[in-house]
């Protein structure tokens, strides 16, 4: 029980939205995208079966296209890792990017032309040309070690993995925490050289969400033992970590007319029980989760709770309507709320599970990625859902 415990946890950590006790399940041998159906579930909200093993999702303005990560499968014959792009409107697929590392997390230079991948099981990123939709180059952030894995056996592998990425184009960065069941870190790459420029330790247990407030010089990473800590973006150096009234932070975001963190507080026992029987740490849960937690990060303090459907993942500020969208993965829905008074607008329906966000910010579209459930046949196709409302 414990073996699958971990590797449910494990898999969900790095997977790009997810901390959810559902396992990654490998692809079968037939590419699906190709018998992919287009079908309106509602009048709001079109979805577009796609692929197998689908994370992150990024919306390029300036190309109108979508970006999906699809980690293939580890079967000989399984699908290849490979970037989708989408026609934004019909989520018909236009290119294939193939890639040699499956790719999970995300991040986009628009301006640049470039889109960042983040390798999660090979402490490396790919750089995408998105006018070319060539490869520019991998960074590596890590090399392997020999170092015991989560059962005591001394094996080789990567120190950390990857889960999401953030983007610093004033100072020509990208950071990635690195997370593990022992104390995680920060890994700072220099956009320019694609290389490692450093790496910053003491970031806890289960390092999984990442933020940038670009205005206050400052990075907010989270983990699953309730901490937010604070990076200046200048020096490189760890300010703060504060101890928060939550549990499981596992996505963020910041609310840049406010200042304030926001973070899903994913609510899920699988992370509890790792976190003790596995990573054993002395502990003691805080709280029941399944919400959106408005953090000052200035001083950690809580200033207030947004329910939110059951096992929220995560969450995206639409700025110019004033709308906060989550994904619940577990109540299998997308949930809107005003951002200034945090009152419930809408709750949109989805087959399970909701994952991923991105946003046009021009026509109001958000893009969703949608996980398998456990009813699903294994290595069937998952899904992206275009909600305009």
């Amino acid at each position: 029980m414990m073996q699958k415990t971990f590797l449910r946890f494990s898999l969900g950590l790095v997977a790009a939205a997810t901390l959810a006790a559902c396992q990654h399940t490998p692809p079968t041998a037939m590419d699906t995208a190709s018998t992919s159906q287009h079908a309106a579930v509602g009048e709001q909200v079109t979805r577009q079966a796609l692929a197998p093993a689908l994370y992150e999702i990024a919306y390029s303005a300036k190309h109108n296209a979508v970006f999906v990560a699809s980690a293939g499968g580890r079967e000989a014959d399984a699908p290849k890792p490979r970037i989708y792009r989408l026609d934004p409107n019909t989520l018909a697929v236009q290119a294939e990017i193939m890639l040699e590392r499956p790719g999970l997390g995300l991040t986009l230079d628009d301006e640049s032309n470039r889109l960042y991948v983040g390798n999660a099981f090979h402490a490396s990123v790919t750089v995408i040309d998105t006018a070319s939709n060539g490869i520019v180059g991998v960074a590596q952030l890590a090399e392997q070690i020999e170092a015991p894995d989560h059962t005591g056996k001394i094996v080789q592998r990567y120190p950390f993995n990857l889960r999401e990425l953030v983007l610093d184009k004033a100072n020509h960065r990208l950071y990635a925490p690195g997370l593990w069941f022992s104390d995680g870190v920060l890994y700072v790459m220099d956009t320019d050289t694609l290389q490692l420029e450093k790496v910053i330790p003491g970031f806890g247990f289960g390092a999984a969400g990442i933020a940038l407030d670009a205005k206050a010089g400052k990075v907010y990473v989270s983990n699953m033992q309730g901490q937010l800590l604070t990076v200046d973006t200048s020096s490189l150096e760890l300010l703060h970590t504060h101890e928060i009234a939550a549990d499981q932070l596992l996505n963020l975001a910041v609310d840049r007319s406010t200042g304030q963190v926001l973070a899903t507080d994913h609510g899920s026992d699988n992370p509890n029980t790792v976190r003790e029987k596995i990573a054993k740490l002395d502990y003691h849960i805080r709280g029941d989760g399944n919400r959106v937690a408005v953090i000052d990060p200035a001083t950690g303090q809580v200033q207030s709770s947004i329910a939110t459907g059951q096992r929220p993942v995560a969450l995206l500020i639409d700025e110019p309507r004033q709308r906060l969208y989550v994904t619940n993965r577990d109540s299998a829905s997308v949930t809107v709320y005003d951002s200034r008074t945090h009152a419930l607008l809408k709750t949109f329906a989805l087959p399970s599970h909701p994952n991923s966000l991105a946003l046009d910010a021009q026509s109001g579209a958000v893009f969703v990625t949608i996980k398998n459930s456990d009813k699903d046949p294994q290595g069937s196709a998952e899904s992206v859902a275009r909600i305009q409302w």
